[in-house]
C-alpha cells in the first residue's frame, strides 16, 4: 500500500488522506461490537470499537489478509462526542487490533445503527498484493 500525502499538507493523526494498492480486493461489511463467541454487544464506546475492529480482522483472515492490507475504513458512529471523548482508549484499541497500519478513514455520525445497542459500525476495504 502506498500512502498518498500531497506535498506541503499536514499529515493527519492516525490515518492517511489516501492510499493506493494493486491486487485482490477484499470488502468487509459493516461490523459492530458484538462478541462473536457470546453474541453479546460489548459495553462502552471504545470497547465496541475494539470489538468491531477485531471482527473486521477476523473476516480479513478468511481471505488470508490482515490489518496491514486494509486501505480504507468507513466508521459510522452514533455520537461524535463519544468518539472524541474516547481518545486514548481508541488509540489503545487501534494498536491492539490494527497495529501500525493507518489507512484512509472516513467517519460519519449517524442517527442509529441496525444492531440494537451498537454505537459504532466499521466497514473495511483491503487489498492483497497481486
Amino acid at each position: 500500500m502506498d500512502i498518498l500525502q500531497p506535498e506541503g499538507w499536514v499529515r493527519p493523526p492516525g490515518f492517511s488522506n489516501g492510499t493506493a494498492a494493486e491486487g485482490k480486493h477484499v470488502f468487509v461489511a459493516g461490523q459492530v461490537g458484538v462478541d462473536q463467541v457470546t453474541g453479546a454487544m460489548t459495553k462502552g464506546f471504545a470497547d465496541q470499537c475494539q470489538q468491531a475492529l477485531a471482527n473486521v480482522v477476523a473476516i480479513l483472515a478468511e481471505a488470508n489478509a490482515g490489518p496491514e492490507h486494509v486501505v480504507k475504513l468507513t466508521w459510522f458512529v452514533t455520537s461524535l462526542a463519544e468518539y472524541r471523548a474516547a481518545g486514548r482508549a481508541l488509540g489503545d484499541a487501534w494498536k491492539v487490533t490494527m497495529g501500525r497500519n493507518f489507512p484512509a478513514i472516513t467517519l460519519v455520525e449517524v442517527s442509529g445503527l441496525i444492531a440494537e445497542g451498537a454505537m459504532v459500525e466499521i466497514e473495511a476495504h483491503a487489498v492483497l498484493p497481486g
